[in-house]
């Protein structure tokens, strides 16, 4: 019997039933090969209705009449099933929801903060009282802040988000949530306490620790809806019945962190005032939440060679330290400072550059234990300094992981821990930095959303974890601060306002995320929303590059943070930066072209067919040498060339293939590229026909390289190739984090290539199963949940020499695999199928691992 499940309402997950949309897009999930029509049903308090649609997706726009505020009800699926006896499945399990508020008139609460509430002051907290009547049914809390809030009814928080509403961009959009708070209310009085944190609001952001980009007053909007047995509804909002008092938070700053003061109480109640703030700006969440998603236990507490008391949780994450103590003595002042490497056995705090990343405590002389935890900080750290206590005094120690409460979507595992514990740090790095947006780094005073780090990552993250909404909300802010010329903000979150210009492979996040969600899901409604925004992007870049198509000339960040580039000037690697602007601006054309096609806009697709056409003429004739040598001769630009098709024939398409493998060889087949081309690098050697050399690429261990960091015991992926140096130094650059994902975009590459699994059609309709076995690795796996369920490709080297493929292809889709070794593809795959090949025995996949590496270049 087919069964159809996991329900969703747009892109959040199904433990909600508060939506935020009039016309909610239903995703669902069902086992069934040949979906040929999906019935929706739809039940509210006025009655039932139902609509068929003819589609084999597994997801559909809202066919029914836009909801209202507060509408509430339950929708099922069921799909047709040619195979099954009546054609029709049975019905899903009914998802129920509740609409939030759509619009600025539904809501009657205002924003409210303290009179007086400096940002390096005590956080405020907001209170009030009420009665709750008999009879209660149900107690609706819809709620947003300006700042950081942490929500309590009678001494219980609200819900588990941390650092909510979370960060957008707060000139055109602020989140609001809603949680059900029946089950806190009582009959009789309720006590309301809400305390106020910076957060980004309010913050020292940048280098610059700008503390007013947004505003100077803290405020909070809070509207309990309450419903009664008897028919009757009662709304409870922040207005001037609140009262407003000192915590004994003394300072809070997501760079510098928490300074909190365990001896004082609330101070006396003072009055609030209302702050403006257009209601039109609020919007529902697109994702889920900033959440606890874990606790790590101290690996190993010890002292420094200065004596200092250090603190190792074993990898470098982002959150904060939760310890509980013995107090010493009364008024003791306890520090506790984050770092994510040691420096010659010293915390290695420069790196951090003007954040503190410290939280203090002042003890109180009340208790004989403290709980000591911040609330309105994270920092990124593997190693913590503690000051004021002994190890004795300590009686629990953990690290609170923080993230972007993602679901995880992809994986992939081999023979080789150097190759897995790489994977690892990929993920590690990607959940480290997707707090609310996609941030750089989450240590030092930046932690911004730049875009040409996400545009890089963007094809491993869609593998990696659910970041559609997420990515999709962040796409927004994008286009609201995009430029009226097109220009795309370098950090969005636009928080670098006085530095805003027009720079390749950074603005074209505005097209490059927008293709990259669309080929993950296959939903052709993100292109909509986003096309405007792709096209005034490219048509900023046409009038930059005028009639001869080429963008030279303007300033670039290059290939960031490229091997041969000086460590204080990160943009100034061997690669042609104007080659690699004008490499961009044909990809974003080309994106366009393709968004014109998918959406039916003729005209737009011969227009920038047209445009892409000249583009790459421009780029030959500037550019390419008839032998196949690209302008600059670097890695990076021969990568962009092969990859995106600016090459004007086959010979030279392949003479440019054999350069690119002559300098990988000569340079020991070490890494040469930054930002730029290391997404793209292995692609190349692999798709010019040079496997081998990719993979001793990929296994090399000397700097510069992926798993030299591995090698000093890397657990995220670093900002530089050498962000330590081999004798244990921290790179002099101003700019070293040690959790970057930009340079893990190699993820990618393993998923596809070793692993062999890739998307077919947009929205994984199909895959293409072709593993491609080398570097002495006997066998490797790689896993995705897609919209029809998990596929699998898993291979191994048998002990008989034989080659053993594995694969699992759900419902709904269907495979081609390329086995390795053998002829015609396998096509129309289902289900789980085994599939097996000879390998010659001179075949190079059976290389000994040792035998690649330095000295074996040549």
């Amino acid at each position: 019997m087919t069964t159809v499940n996991d329900l969703r309402f747009d892109d959040l997950r199904g433990d909600s039933h508060f939506i935020g949309s009039a016309q909610p897009r239903l995703h669902w999930n069902a086992d069934v090969h040949e979906q040929r029509a999906v019935q929706i049903r739809l039940r509210t308090g006025t009655g039932e209705e139902s609509i068929e649609i003819r589609t084999e997706e597994r997801h559909a726009s809202w066919p029914f009449s836009p909801l209202v505020s507060r509408a509430q009800g339950d929708v099922a699926v069921r799909v047709r099933d040619d195979g099954s006896e009546d054609g029709w499945s049975d019905w899903s399990e009914a998802r129920a929801f509740t609409v939030v508020p759509l619009g600025a008139e539904d809501w009657s609460a205002r924003f409210i903060g303290p009179t007086d509430a400096a940002p390096a002051g005590p956080a405020p907290v907001l209170t009030r009282s009420f009665d709750v009547r008999p009879g209660l049914v149900s107690a609706v809390l819809h709620i947003s802040a300006l700042g950081a809030y942490d929500l309590d009814v009678n001494g219980v928080r609200t819900s588990d988000r941390v650092l909510a509403p979370g960060w957008t961009a707060y000139d055109h959009r602020l989140r609001h949530h809603s949680d059900d708070v029946t089950a806190l209310l009582r009959e009789g009085r309720n006590d309301i306490r809400a305390v106020l944190g910076n957060g980004w609001y309010r913050s020292g952001l940048t280098w610059h620790r700008h503390t007013d980009l947004y505003g100077s007053q803290l405020a909070l909007l809070a509207q309990f809806e309450l419903a009664y047995s008897d028919g009757t509804r009662e709304v409870i909002g922040t207005d001037e019945q609140w009262s407003a008092h000192e915590t004994g938070i003394l300072a809070n700053d997501l760079y510098d962190g928490e300074t909190r003061d365990l001896r004082m109480e609330d101070g006396p109640a003072s009055p609030v005032v209302i702050v403006e703030y257009p209601l039109e700006r609020l919007v529902p969440p697109e994702s889920e939440p900033i959440r606890e998603v874990r606790r790590i236990a101290a690996l190993d507490v010890f002292r420094s060679p200065s004596g200092r008391m250090l603190v190792d949780f074993g990898e470098n994450i982002v959150g904060w330290v939760r310890l509980v103590a013995r107090v010493p003595r009364a008024g003791q002042e306890v520090r506790v400072r984050h770092a994510e490497v040691l420096e010659h056995g010293e915390l290695g705090v420069r790196p951090l550059r003007g954040a503190q990343a410290t939280d203090v405590y002042l003890l109180g002389d009340r208790e004989d234990t403290v709980e000591l935890e911040p609330r309105f900080t994270f920092h990124g750290f593997r190693y913590v300094e503690i000051d004021g206590l002994e190890e004795d005094d300590l009686i629990e120690l953990d690290a609170v992981v923080l993230a972007s409460d993602l679901e995880r979507r992809g994986w992939f595992a081999c023979d080789d821990p150097r190759i897995d514990q790489l994977h690892e740090n990929v993920v590690r790095s990607m959940y480290g930095n997707f707090l609310d947006v996609p941030t750089d780094c989450p240590q030092r005073d930046e932690r911004l959303g730049w875009t040409g780090d996400i545009q890089v990552f963007g094809p491993s993250a869609v593998f990696l974890a659910d970041v559609t909404g997420f990515l999709s909300s962040w796409l927004r802010d994008l286009a609201a601060e995009q430029h009226v010329d097109g220009i795309v903000p370098m950090v969005v979150p636009d928080v670098l306002r006085d530095w805003s210009e027009a720079r390749a492979a950074w603005g074209d996040a505005a097209t490059i995320v927008p293709w990259t969600l669309y080929e993950e899901t296959g939903d052709t409604s993100i292109l909509e929303r986003q096309f405007s925004s792709m096209t005034a992007w490219v048509a900023c870049i046409s009038e930059l590059a005028g009639p001869n198509r080429l963008w030279e000339g303007s300033p670039q960040f290059g290939d960031w943070l490229a091997p041969d580039a000086p460590p204080d000037d990160a943009a100034a690697g061997k690669s042609d930066p104007d080659v690699i602007a004008t490499a961009y601006f044909a990809r974003s054309t080309w994106i366009c072209r393709e968004t014109a096609r998918v959406l039916g806009r003729s005209e737009d697709e011969l227009f920038y067919a047209q445009l892409h056409r000249e583009i790459v003429d421009a780029f030959v004739s500037a550019y390419v040498e008839p032998d196949g040598r690209v302008y600059s001769d670097a890695q990076t630009v021969y990568a962009l060339a092969l990859q995106w098709d600016l090459l004007p024939d086959d010979s030279v398409r392949e003479a440019a293939g054999a350069r690119l493998e002559k300098l990988v060889s000569d340079a020991g087949f070490h890494v040469d590229t930054g930002f730029v081309g290391t997404p793209l690098i292995l692609d190349a050697l692999t798709d010019a026909g040079y496997v081998d050399a990719a993979y001793r690429m990929l296994l090399q261990t000397e700097c510069p390289s992926w798993l030299y960091p591995v090698t000093m015991g890397a657990t995220t992926i670093w900002e530089r190739w050498d962000s330590m140096l081999p004798d244990g130094t921290i790179n002099p650059g101003e700019m070293t984090s040690f959790n970057h994902y930009a340079l893990g975009a190699v993820a990618d590459w393993l998923h596809r290539r070793v692993a062999g699994l890739t998307r077919g059609e947009p929205g994984w309709r199909t895959a293409l199963i072709a593993p491609m076995p080398g570097g002495g690795l006997y066998r490797a796996s790689a896993s995705h949940v897609t919209p029809y369920g998990i596929v699998e490709s898993s291979w191994a080297i048998q002990e008989t020499g034989e080659f053993r493929l594995d694969v699992i292809v759900p419902a709904g889709m269907t495979a081609t695999v390329v086995m390795p070794f053998s002829g015609e593809p396998i096509t129309d795959v289902r289900g789980r199928r085994s599939f097996t090949a000879a390998i010659e025995a001179n075949d190079e996949t059976r290389t000994a691992r040792s035998g690649v590496g330095v000295g074996t270049a040549g």
